[in-house]
């Protein structure tokens, strides 16, 4: 049986952990609006259309904000078909997945949602068919107070007090050739700096996040970052940054185990080209980098053609362990970023590549639904600069990689600590000792694992209690150490009070 240590220290921290990281994104596409988070034909919806439910178990997982309303919808959408009265908003033909749009759920309805499940709006502005000052104008009408056309057209529609939005992006992925209104990087920069302009001419407040590259194999990566960068330098305060990761392709299970890996060669890659701009640009203000997308997106035939139906379903796909595991060790490369990652979004929120699946009388949790859940919800204060002395496993993509992904974190506020553990073994229990360097907490407060013999194993609606996490009994700390026992493809959370 491997051995392993974990060594850590309180005084050896990364960086504050932003509470920003632990958000979500709600794109119109598919199911993730219209059935998934509103549905009014479902007996579960409130009285504002939203399922009760839905929003049951994102105020569980601790989502701080959700970003808004996409995506490539967003590069094609009018803002203003979303608002005022139901009866008159239009239908429209939505070109970035072929749906029927019926804009029943827009700006007003999002931030009562919002309100509900106790998360603060990340609202995206359109880059692709929209204008500088459509942008602005959306600005208005959030965040102005009464007494001008747009913040008036806000009180109108029973809304007088302004939203107050802070996080703005300004556009999506406008590097991807796939997008609306697709811009190289000059273009969009010019076009982004101007529109932040204006924003933050309606609002000083605000904070305004930059698109950057759409994934790490784009042929642009990272130029096209640098050049955005430099140009809006001092019109920005973070720069955007997506990745979708599957195995559905490759079937390389020990690979796909080690993807922590590429996840912080990419933040460490986007980092440098932020300290690059900034000295190009002169720059006096700080960057920071905002993975607003990121996800296992496991391919779907039919992920990117709704057929012109409203709610189409798309891509719609389950998740099983070894998905969880990955899942949990990108949240472990947050809080080992978190001194230049400060904004993360996970796409998305309701059925559309989700940890959620609705039907009309109830929804079903996958297995990466309960890493989130434990890391959003315990993971305060500072990231720890932690210590792992562990065994390696051999793989093709990554070559040696070591068996355990590690992050802590410890509030000085509360003394809580939390410690976050994923085995990448896929046959080998690793008995793992803990010791704190300065002093151990005086007890474990509470302890799950996640863990099973099948990494393809799932939660389905026959079965939505496959793969769940089992609380641990009492775990004993005895001369500044602890010695845990951690069974093959698992993901344990402890926190320590």
């Amino acid at each position: 049986m491997p051995n392993a240590t974990i060594l850590l220290d309180t005084n050896r921290t990364i960086s504050e952990i932003s509470p920003l990281l632990f958000g979500g994104f709600a794109e119109h596409m598919g199911r993730c609006i219209y059935e998934g988070i509103y549905d009014p034909a479902s007996p579960l919806a409130d009285e504002d259309g939203l399922r009760a439910d839905v929003m049951a178990s994102l105020r569980e997982l601790g989502y701080t904000t959700i970003r808004y309303p996409g995506g490539n919808f967003l590069s094609g959408y009018n803002w203003l078909d979303g608002v005022g009265p139901k009866d008159k908003r239009p239908r429209r033909r939505e070109l970035a997945w072929f749906s029927t749009e019926t804009n029943q759920f827009g700006t007003d309805e999002f931030m009562t949602f919002c309100k509900k499940i106790n998360s603060q709006p990340m609202m995206a502005v359109n880059m692709g068919t929209g204008t500088i000052q459509s942008a602005a104008d959306l600005v208005e009408y959030c965040n102005a107070p009464a007494g001008t056309y747009y913040a008036d057209m806000r009180a109108a529609n029973g809304h007088r007090d302004p939203y107050n939005v802070k996080y703005w992006c300004v556009g999506n992925e406008m590097d991807g050739p796939w997008q609306i209104g697709h811009l190289d990087a000059m273009d969009y920069a010019k076009k982004a700096r101007e529109a932040a302009k204006l924003m933050k001419w309606h609002d000083p407040a605000i904070k305004t996040v930059l698109c950057g590259s759409s994934n790490d194999r784009m042929p642009t990566f990272p130029e096209w970052d640098r050049t955005a960068l430099e140009y809006c330098w001092d019109k920005m305060d973070y720069l955007s940054i997506h990745m979708y990761v599957t195995n559905h392709h490759d079937q390389d299970t020990p690979s796909y185990l080690g993807l922590a890996k590429r996840f912080e060669d990419f933040v460490d890659t986007m980092a440098a080209t932020l300290r690059y701009a900034k000295a190009k640009a002169r720059g006096k203000n700080e960057i920071y980098l905002s993975w607003d997308e990121w996800q296992v997106w496991h391919p779907d035939p039919n992920q990117n053609h709704g057929k012109w139906t409203e709610a189409p379903h798309l891509s719609e796909v389950g998740y099983n362990l070894e998905d969880a595991l990955v899942v949990a060790q990108w949240l472990n490369v947050f809080l080992r970023k978190s001194d230049v990652l400060k904004v993360a979004c996970v796409a998305q929120i309701a059925n559309i590549i989700s940890w959620i699946q609705t039907r009309r009388d109830g929804h079903l949790k996958h297995t990466s639904f309960y890493p989130f859940k434990f890391v959003s919800n315990w993971a305060r204060g500072n990231a720890l600069d932690v210590l792992v002395k562990a065994p390696t496993y051999e793989n093709k993509q990554f070559g040696a990689s070591p068996l355990l992904d590690v992050s802590a974190s410890h509030d000085p506020a509360t003394g809580q600590q939390a410690v976050f553990i994923v085995n990448r073994s896929q046959t080998e229990n690793v008995t793992t000792d803990l010791t704190w360097q300065d002093g151990a907490p005086a007890h474990a407060a509470e302890a799950w694992q996640l863990a099973g013999d099948d990494p393809k194993a799932e939660n389905t609606w026959d079965n939505p209690n496959a793969i769940v996490p089992k609380k641990l009994g009492r775990l004993k700390i005895a001369d500044g150490a602890m010695r845990l026992r951690l069974p093959p493809l698992s993901f344990t959370a402890i926190r320590f009070a």
